[in-house]
């Protein structure tokens, strides 16, 4: 599933929450293309599992919006361009260091208080869409995984209080589900996988650190695994 922009009304007693949270992938989406200034231009799937290794590591959104228009900025400066950004991993080197700017400064991290960016029945639905999902693969542990969902469904009106500990049990049952998914696969699927990698990554190597490529090659190869099994991301980052 891939992040849209969501702008429902605002449900009558939903809880306060940092908007810009759940709007992570969408703004840095958007961001880009405002920035590319190029009409609609979609992000890889490398482009979004190096947002989601921003959003793990703690860079705050705003240092990512920053660090896009700092390296669009230096593009436009350059006498010659002779190619377009046409990647995320372009901006790499500028949104670290805008978030390490921020951190010098303390600058404060946390989004506004607002309401969340789906309504409750948006969110019942998600999770239930998500089991029916997961009862498609036979698997024991799918099967669990999608009861699972169905009893955060049922009980959504409560989890829309605390949606931080939502996305923490969501986080776990995708892990168990990413772990059961990597058993599946055989030796073919690896190199596949591996050659794909390497090939996305050539543009970013030189980018960052080995660190931050850690992050970033165990972000890729987990989506393409669920990608490649037609498993859902059960993330509330996803849910449109």
């Amino acid at each position: 599933m891939t992040p849209e922009n969501l702008t429902p009304e605002p449900e009558e007693d939903a809880p306060e929450w940092g908007c810009n949270y759940f709007n992570y992938f969408t703004e840095t989406e958007e961001h880009f293309q405002q920035a590319r200034a190029t009409g609609l231009f979609l992000l890889s799937p490398l482009d979004w599992a190096l947002i989601e290794t921003w959003k793990n590591s703690g860079v705050p959104l705003e240092a990512v919006l920053r660090g896009i228009d700092a390296a669009f900025q230096k593009w436009r400066s350059r006498k010659s361009k002779i190619r377009m950004i046409n990647s995320l991993a372009y901006c790499a080197q500028e949104v670290l260091a805008a978030a390490q700017a921020m951190a010098g400064a303390g600058a404060p991290t946390a989004a506004r208080p607002a309401a969340p960016p789906f309504s409750l029945d948006a969110l019942r639905a998600y999770l239930s869409e998500d089991a029916a999902e997961l009862r498609k693969h036979s698997a024991a542990v799918y099967q669990e995984i999608a009861a699972a969902l169905d009893r955060l469904a049922a009980e959504a009106g409560q989890h829309y209080q605390n949606l931080e500990d939502l996305e923490r049990r969501l986080t776990a049952l995708e892990d168990k589900m990413v772990a059961a998914a990597r058993l599946s696969q055989t030796e073919e699927d690896l190199l596949a996988a591996r050659r794909d990698l390497d090939f996305q990554l050539r543009p970013c190597r030189s980018k960052m650190s080995a660190e931050q490529l850690t992050m970033l090659e165990k972000q890729f190869l987990e989506r393409r695994l669920l990608e490649s099994v037609a498993l859902p991301r059960l993330s509330l980052f996803y849910l449109r």
